[in-house]
């Protein structure tokens, strides 16, 4: 017998001595293949693992990743979609009335109460609790236990509409249900369910703020609401006197 056959010899024995479920674990042990393993080929091993798993880290989702900015237009676009959605033009447009009775003016959107508008019907059962809603015919005016209230002119007009609220006004108004958004201003009054409208995120808000922002401005002053006290005597004041005949 040959030295060379010898080694075979001495190679297989010991190999196959060693039990299979360690020969297994040898085979898969990465810490035994690197040690056996001639040291250019260890190194190149690691350099490909680590710039693996490099690539991966650079191309796979960052979790702090940025979102999109949207631009203006798509701001616009979706305050109009949330604005229509939410119903706001039922009381804050007027309305003008066909065949199937009232519809939004569309030459006069979101302006608010008009000030040449259907009148309310006074009422003062109205402000005990327990008594129903009264509007005007359109929406925009409403009377209950808080009083009368005019839904407001949301058109850019400096004057009488938003043309001069800031978009930081604009979120803490329907934030905290405060007029101008002021901590000291008057409450948002009823039926504005502002403390629904504020569950919208800012985005939401700025979006809407926006859309509002691109409408065309109206003037249209709105009046301030009517306290609980001056209803009654508005209910109470004679009616006017009848215009005279020629």
């Amino acid at each position: 017998m040959t030295s060379e056959n010898k080694s075979e010899n001495v190679s297989s024995v010991r190999v196959e001595s060693v039990p299979s479920e360690k020969r297994f674990h040898y085979l898969f042990d990465i810490k035994t293949y690197l040690m056996r393993t001639p040291k250019i080929y260890s190194f190149i091993l690691v350099i490909t693992v680590i710039v693996s798993l490099f690539i991966i880290s650079c191309n796979g989702p960052s979790a702090h990743e940025e979102k999109k900015a949207i631009s203006q237009d798509e701001m616009v676009a979706r305050g109009k979609y949330l604005v229509t959605g939410s119903s706001c033009n039922d009381c804050h447009s007027p309305k003008v009335f066909g065949p199937m009775g009232p519809e939004v003016d569309t030459t006069k959107i979101l302006s608010g109460h008009p000030v040449a508008g259907p009148p309310l019907h006074l009422d003062t059962n109205t402000l005990h609790p327990g008594y129903g809603y009264m509007s005007s015919a359109d929406l925009t005016a409403w009377s209950r236990p808080w009083g009368i209230s005019y839904t407001a002119n949301l058109t850019p007009d400096s004057a009488t509409g938003i043309g001069a609220w800031t978009e930081e006004n604009f979120i803490n108004a329907l934030r905290k249900g405060k007029h101008l958004g002021m901590d000291g201003g008057r409450p948002i009054m009823p039926p504005m369910p502002w403390f629904m409208v504020n569950k919208y995120n800012d985005e939401d808000l700025k979006s809407i703020f926006a859309y509002l922002k691109s409408l065309p401005p109206i003037s249209n002053p709105v009046p301030a609401p009517i306290p609980p006290p001056d209803v009654v005597k508005m209910a109470m004041a004679p009616p006017p006197a009848p215009p005279a005949q020629p």
